[in-house]
């Protein structure tokens, strides 16, 4: 059995590797590594730089995946469109389909695995307010992306989990943490998001951006990753309330920019 001075250098060994894995572009090298510091903390939390470095490695292996599946997304809704020989287009189709489930289950296995180490190790150990609000907002960002792949009764499960985890998480914030601290601008940021993506309700996502948002700059002092969150939160309301139209007078629907964890 490792000692405590033995698991405080696997620790530091392993946040030097996830560190050079993410300059090297290996995510899943990344993911791993942190996974190993989750699974091996023997006192205290993660550091704050420990908590980005687990969120970036699985946000960029699933966001690989994410991509993908968008891709194969568009594919699928071109080759519907297209005529001609009617059982190449149903087999086409067909093989298509079985692609986007293998990658469907992949996300569903990553997502799982995230929950896991959030539900058993890090949020039941959490004692500060920006830990806390953290890994429920990881939670739920990961819900978010759920919601995304998922269909019928289990696409309203997920959204429904999303919801709650992410009030569970605004509670706290709106409690304990000031309204210019990164975390609960992050929260405030990718909260709205969800509201305007996947539950369609641009009302709620805009009240929402445009609390965050005006509560934060009437405060003077502001941390550089505040400010750009701040500025995230701007750019989504001008957008969601202004819109863009073609030449058509067609609004054009604008991707919205949620936080993108920083070191």
């Amino acid at each position: 059995m490792a000692t405590g001075e033995q698991l405080k250098d696997l620790r530091e060994e392993n946040v030097y590797i996830a560190k050079l894995a993410e300059e090297a572009n290996r995510f899943d090298d990344m993911q791993m590594a942190m996974d190993n510091v989750v699974r091996n903390v023997s006192e205290g939390e993660l550091t704050e730089e420990e908590r980005i470095l687990l969120f970036r490695g699985y946000k960029n292996v699933f966001g690989a995946s994410r991509k993908s599946w968008k891709i194969l997304t568009s594919i699928e809704a071109e080759q519907a469109k297209k005529k001609g020989d009617h059982e190449k287009r149903q087999f086409d189709a067909e093989k298509l389909r079985e692609y986007k489930r293998e990658i469907e289950l992949e996300m569903s296995s990553l997502c799982d695995n995230v929950f896991n180490l959030l539900d058993t190790h890090l949020i039941p150990t959490s004692t500060t307010a920006e830990s806390k609000v953290f890994y429920l907002k990881m939670k739920a960002d990961f819900l978010r992306y759920v919601t995304e792949f998922k269909t019928g009764a289990e696409a309203k499960e997920a959204a429904d989990t999303t919801r709650l985890t992410y009030e569970s998480a605004y509670d706290i914030a709106v409690k304990e943490l000031a309204p210019t601290h990164p975390s609960r601008l992050g929260l405030m940021l990718n909260f709205s998001v969800f509201f305007y993506d996947i539950l369609k309700s641009p009302d709620h996502a805009c009240r929402l951006a445009k609390r965050a948002f005006e509560e934060a700059v009437e405060l003077e002092e502001s941390s550089k990753d505040s400010i750009h969150i701040i500025d995230l939160l701007r750019k989504n309301f001008t957008v969601w309330t202004s819109g863009r139209q073609d030449d058509a007078g067609i609004k054009e629907r604008t991707k919205s920019q949620e936080l993108q964890e920083r070191g």
